[in-house]
């Protein structure tokens, strides 16, 4: 019985080979020569049709050469490059001062004005000053008063003194002169101080200038009460800031710590361009704040300008660059021409008409330049636009790039 089922088979694949013999001849006479023949035999009794539809041996299509791709290339270049970090800084003083009364009195005179370039030690502001005048004048009579009764006192001493020792006094008496001369004495020293106080205060009511900077605008005029310990209008004359030299404060990541005090140790220059200018004052890099902003991860730093000119001016915010270092013979390319894939960054480096993956290491990017640590040696020849369209090894050509493109 499996005799049987297997001559079926066999029957069954002997019916389909020879139909399909008869559909295409031409393939069976691929495979077998010398069943060609047989095969042409049978499609004679096929239907004409049929015999229209002979399918032909499957053939490969011709190869088609693949056309150059269209680049933009540049150069990897070794050179000198900068480390520089680019921030918006705000314009402050070195020191800003509030002049304040320290006691209410009427403004007599004001001897500069409003917006005036002062030195320290320039006279301001004069108050009405007779009130305290008067007060040093009777401090002063009373010191002479003391003085006066301390020489009576020690005559008081010395006649005592010889009485005492002629057995002519009690000696009580000669205790109580010694008790007048020190209590005289001591109310010379409180008399003396007193003097030294009014003189200070005095010296109050002439109002001069603590810091060389520029005064304000001044709050009151001449004929105007100041009141001590007033906030307001009347209680500050006005502000001086000090404006040669200056400083432009700005914030860094606080990775970047170790970087600026480093540099800060260089003497790392700087240079603040004004918003509204493209004008740079040059500096540099000062000091920085002793803690780092825990809610923002970051450190404050301060960069000073001479400012002789005036350039900067309080309150004003600046595009501030600090030049870290300058890290020597460094291979450099395009930005442009770093690409970054599943494996990392790569370029292409076209060599002898043809581009080809080169992976790399960078670090960082200034100025449209990045820093290549490893992968290029400088001097190759690397595509910088026209990447999308090649794989290893495609041909390439070169073109132009267009004007103003970056």
């Amino acid at each position: 019985m499996a005799f049987l089922r297997f001559l079926g088979l066999l029957a069954l694949a002997a019916l389909g080979l020879g139909a399909y013999a008869a559909y295409a001849p031409a393939s069976i006479e691929a495979f077998a020569p010398a069943a060609g023949p047989y095969a042409r035999q049978l499609r004679d009794y096929l239907p004409t049709s049929v015999k229209t539809a002979d399918v032909a041996a499957p053939t490969q299509p011709a190869a088609q050469a693949r056309p150059p791709v269209s680049i933009v290339v540049g150069q990897a270049a070794r050179k000198d490059f900068a480390w520089r970090i680019d921030a918006i800084g705000t314009v402050q003083p070195i020191a800003s001062v509030a002049l304040r009364p320290h006691f209410d009195a009427t403004v007599e005179k004001i001897f500069v004005p409003d917006g005036s370039a002062v030195k320290a030690g320039d006279l301001l502001i004069k108050l009405d000053s007779r009130q305290a005048e008067a007060q040093l004048k009777g401090a002063q009579a009373q010191l002479a008063k003391d003085q006066a009764q301390l020489e009576q006192a020690k005559r008081d001493v010395a006649r005592y003194a010889d009485l005492v020792g002629r057995s002519a006094t009690p000696v009580l008496n000669l205790d109580n002169a010694k008790t007048a001369v020190a209590t005289t004495e001591a109310a010379i020293l409180g008399d003396e101080a007193a003097i030294d106080n009014l003189k200070v205060q005095l010296g109050w009511y002439a109002v001069s200038a603590p810091i060389p900077g520029r005064v304000g605008v001044f709050n009151i005029k001449a004929g105007n009460l100041a009141k001590a310990g007033d906030n307001g209008a009347t209680g500050i004359f006005a502000t001086i800031n000090q404006i040669a030299p200056i400083y432009v404060t700005f914030s860094a990541p606080q990775a970047l710590l170790p970087a600026l005090r480093e540099a800060m140790a260089n003497g790392a220059p700087a240079l603040a361009t004004p918003q509204g200018s493209k004008k740079p004052a040059q500096g540099k890099l000062k000091l920085i704040e002793n803690t780092i902003d825990a809610t923002t991860g970051s450190v404050v730093a301060k960069a000073i300008f001479d400012n002789a000119d005036e350039f900067l001016w309080p309150g004003q915010l600046c595009s501030l660059q600090i030049t870290l270092r300058i890290e020597p013979d460094t291979v450099v390319v395009p930005r442009e021409a770093v690409q970054v894939g599943q494996a990392g960054n790569f370029v292409f480096t076209v060599v002898d008409g043809a581009a080809h993956v080169q992976p790399v290491e960078v670090t960082r990017t200034m100025d449209g330049e990045t820093k290549v640590a490893k992968g290029l040696n400088g001097g190759e020849t690397v595509v910088v636009d026209g990447q999308l369209l090649l794989i290893e090894g495609s041909k390439v050509e070169v073109r132009e790039a267009k004007k103003g493109a970056s």
